[in-house]
């Protein structure tokens, strides 16, 4: 049986077409069950397979009866069965989340085409998880974005007409072009936002003293974790310092350069795991940034084998407008500053999430 027989209409048809809606709520809402199990687990490299499901206060393993999307959250009120220890709403927001996405592409496309309504649902579904988890830890998994690459990528062999192919040829190519677009343009955004943006002076009262942990750089009024900054192996801190003080030795009128590989105090270089505590009096430190993370060009790819370089570019280009406003409305409201980290992916799921309820037409009547 192929996928024409599995897919075809008119069978699919035999059935009342609400009946696939109720199917589609629930199958993800069980979907959205497992990406939560995703959400949490993948960032800490923790398997998703294993172990079962279970409370990370008490290690209760949750039984199969309470572990029903959606009703299990609130039957308990939000709480564990065993220990009363709150879970997070995360937890229902995400299944109902997920249930109303399948829902919404089996109204949209089940009439259409029945597996274009599954593969879009599909897609959603690793929208999904990569918002959450970039909101929460500003990384997109590898599992997510280079793993999304190659599903859309073996999608549009299997189906072409995905991107509205007649041969798997040209399915396939336009699949490519798409991986290209995408992770291609957001690339070259990249280096150049390095380029022009790559480098924050941060101006000290007077001669302050700063001190390097082992974790973070202690600045008179913050302190910055050092996977705030070094987002890459080249990236540095520099500064001009008056004095630098270590455990056994001093130092006067030097220049300091701190790399994740490397410390350079003038013409000296010393691994940087073996001194635990620096302090240093100076008037200005210079901090790497970045415009934009290499797990964005990844996730760009994954976009651009489902959608296509059209639906690649026009999730890059809403994305920057959607991102835009929610950033200033949160500086106007005083929630972030002009220069904290925020996570882009989740603008980039939300434009994709556009592309395909409607998308087209609007880019269709911008560049016709």
């Amino acid at each position: 049986m192929g996928f024409d027989t599995i897919f075809d209409p008119h069978n699919w048809a035999a059935v009342p077409f609400h009946f696939w809606s109720l199917v589609f709520f629930v199958f993800g809402s069980i979907v959205g069950s497992f990406l939560n199990v995703c959400i949490y687990r993948m960032p800490l490299d923790l398997s998703v397979v294993t172990p079962p499901s279970h409370c990370p206060y008490c290690k209760y393993s949750i039984p199969f009866y309470l572990n029903v999307p959606l009703l299990t959250w609130l039957s308990l009120r939000g709480r564990c069965k065993n220990c009363g220890a709150p879970i997070t709403p995360r937890y229902f927001a995400v299944e109902l989340l997920t249930a109303l996405a399948f829902l919404a592409c089996w109204l949209a496309f089940g009439h259409q085409a029945p597996w274009l309504a599954l593969v879009y649902a599909v897609f959603l579904a690793g929208l999904i998880a990569a918002t959450f988890i970039d909101f929460e830890h500003f990384i997109i998994p590898d599992e997510i974005t280079l793993g999304g690459a190659v599903v859309g990528f073996g999608l549009s062999f299997l189906l072409p007409q995905l991107h509205g192919a007649k041969s798997v040829g040209q399915g396939m190519a336009q699949s490519a072009l798409g991986i290209a677009v995408g992770a291609g343009v957001v690339y070259a955004i990249l280096r150049l936002g390095k380029l022009l943006f790559g480098r924050q002076k941060i101006m000290l009262p007077g001669e302050a003293k700063i001190i390097f942990t082992e974790t973070a750089l202690c600045l008179p009024d913050q302190t910055i974790p050092y996977e705030e900054v070094f987002y890459r192996k080249t990236d540095v801190i520099a500064l001009e310092a008056r004095t630098v003080e270590l455990i056994d030795r001093c130092y006067r009128d030097v220049a300091v350069c701190l790399s994740p590989q490397v410390l350079k105090i003038g013409d000296e270089k010393i691994d940087p795991e073996t001194v635990p505590h620096i302090g240093v009096l100076c008037s200005a430190v210079v901090l790497p940034r970045e415009a934009m993370g290499l797990g964005d060009v990844k996730f760009m790819a994954a976009i651009g084998a489902f959608l296509g370089w059209q639906g690649a570019l026009f999730s890059l280009m809403a994305s920057s407008v959607i991102g835009s406003a929610v950033g200033i409305a949160l500086i106007l409201a005083r929630k972030r500053e002009w220069s904290s980290r925020m996570p882009y992916g989740p603008y980039i799921a939300l434009a994709a999430a556009i592309w395909i309820f409607g998308g087209k037409n609007i880019f269709a009547a911008l560049f016709r």
